[in-house]
Order: C-alpha cells, then sequence, then structure tokens
C-alpha cells in the first residue's frame, strides 16, 4: 500500500522501544512506554511548511498524530507542527 499525506501532514514509522534493560531484564510490550521517535516515510506537499525529507529521524509529540498500520507495520500521519526535532 502506497500512502502519500496531503498538505503539512508527515508520515513517520514509529520506531521499537527498546525490550530489554541495560542490566538485562527484558520488559514486556504492554510496559513500555511509547516511543517518541520515528523516520520519516513521506511527507506532504506543502513545500513552505515542511522542514523535514524522506529518510529523517525525528522525534514528535508524545501523543500527536493518527497512528495506522501499513503492511502490519506502525506508523502515524502527523502535521509539521508535531515534530518536535530532527535527530542527526
Amino acid at each position: 500500500m502506497n500512502i502519500k499525506p496531503i498538505g503539512d501532514r508527515v508520515l513517520v514509522k514509529i520506531q521499537e522501544g527498546e525490550s530489554k534493560t541495560a542490566g538485562g531484564i527484558y520488559i514486556p510490550q504492554t510496559a513500555q512506554e511509547k516511543t517518541q521517535e520515528g523516520i520519516v516515510v513521506a511527507v506532504g506537499d506543502d513545500k513552505d511548511a515542511i522542514k523535514v525529507k524522506a529518510k529523517d529521524k525525528v522525534i514528535h509529540d508524545k501523543y500527536a498524530g493518527t497512528a495506522i498500520k501499513i503492511d502490519g507495520v506502525d506508523h502515524l500521519i502527523l502535521k509539521m507542527s508535531d515534530i518536535l526535532a530532527v535527530i542527526e
């Protein structure tokens, strides 16, 4: 499935959280904190508002966006204003 965001929206693939602590303890999926990092997959057509590009690693607001599954993988559709930073 191919999804293209519209306007100032950005499609982000959610990064999986760490399932093991530094001490070697495994954390179940239900107890893990929701991750705030992701990889930009596609951007909308508002070139003036969008400051990221595909393959950028970003940090976003914790509860922002609309969650969707594409081919069994979790993604978010975010507004550009919900993206806080680019990780270099």
